[in-house]
This record gives C-alpha cells, structure tokens and sequence, in this order.
C-alpha cells in the first residue's frame, strides 16, 4: 500500500508550504547504518557524533561522506580536524550511539579507544573503522558535507550493524538474505 502527504494530482506549486516533519518521516523510511565521526581539535581534545548520513563516494580515491548540521557544536572542530575516525557500529553498540548523538556532555567517559590517523579516535568494538583526512567541503543546506579521502581502514570485529529506521533502532534477522 502506498501512502502519501501530498493529494494525487499535479505537483505543488513551487511557493506551497513544504511539510518538514512529513518529510523527515518520509525519509525515516530509509534504513542506514550507525556511525560515529570523531576528530580530535587543535588543543587536543577530542569530539565525536552520531550520525546515519555516511556513505561511500568513490574507490578511486577512496573517498566516503558524512554530513553535519550547520547547528551541531561540534561542527567547528569537524571544519579544522586533520584526520577523521568513522567508526561503523555493531548491534550491541547502541549505547555509544545515544551517547555521541547527544549534544554536550562528557562523551568520553569510559569509552574505550585508540587513536588513528591525526590522533582521531577509533571507538573499541566497532564492526569497522576508517581512517580519514579531509578531501572537500561542500553547502548542504543546514548542513555541510565532509568529503573524506580514507588512508586506512581495518574490520576488528565480527558481528551484526547497528541499523536506524522510522527513528528507531533494529536488528537484522538473523541469516536472513536476499
């Protein structure tokens, strides 16, 4: 069955009102992955967050992307990091995922890791981690998009991802494939 927001017809008139939370809910119906970006700042100190916009771009370079919203606190230290760890979550890591999603707060207490490339940390547990330097910045509306180019990358754990749908986390079945 398909349902939609919008009545069938022709297509709205470009100065319709656009419904925003229909359209994050629309979008909720693309399951992803869970990563954490981390970086580590000037000064030392370290960041990381949550996110479900990570996705491979080229393998010629190795290229992936990440996105972060124009409002998050963390973006400035994102902007000027030297490396990038994008650590890709398992099943039993949706602790660390509610953690780094929250915005402030001390992160890292107690979070086991390494660090990587430019000092990024490399979340222990993780299904995979790549180890990043910045390729290119581009606008994405309120958000800005991190092209990264990968210059290592290991896969320390076996496991099942951690997967984010309709604002929820899930759990593949279990051998199921297609």
């Amino acid at each position: 069955m398909v349902t939609s927001s919008a009545p069938p017809g022709p297509p709205p008139e470009a100065d319709a009102p656009f419904d925003g939370r229909a359209f994050r809910t629309a979008l909720g119906q693309f399951a992803t992955g869970v990563a954490v970006v981390t970086a580590s700042t000037q000064d030392g100190d370290v960041v990381g967050m949550t996110m479900s916009s990570f996705n491979s771009v080229s393998l010629d370079p190795p290229l992936v992307l990440f996105s972060v919203a124009r409002s998050a606190y963390s973006l400035a230290a994102m902007q000027s990091a030297k490396g990038f760890g994008i650590n890709i979550l398992g099943q039993h890591q949706q602790d660390l995922s509610n953690r780094f999603a929250r915005a402030l707060g001390d992160k890292w207490n107690a979070v086991d890791h390494r660090r990587g490339v430019h000092d990024a940390p490399l979340l222990s547990g993780a299904l995979a981690h790549f180890e990043c330097v910045p390729y290119a910045r581009h606008d994405g509306g309120d958000h800005e998009i991190f092209l990264a180019r990968v210059v290592r990358f290991h896969v320390p754990e076996a496991g099942e991802p951690l997967i984010f749908f309709r604002g929820r986390y899930h759990a593949l079945a279990s051998g199921a494939a297609c």
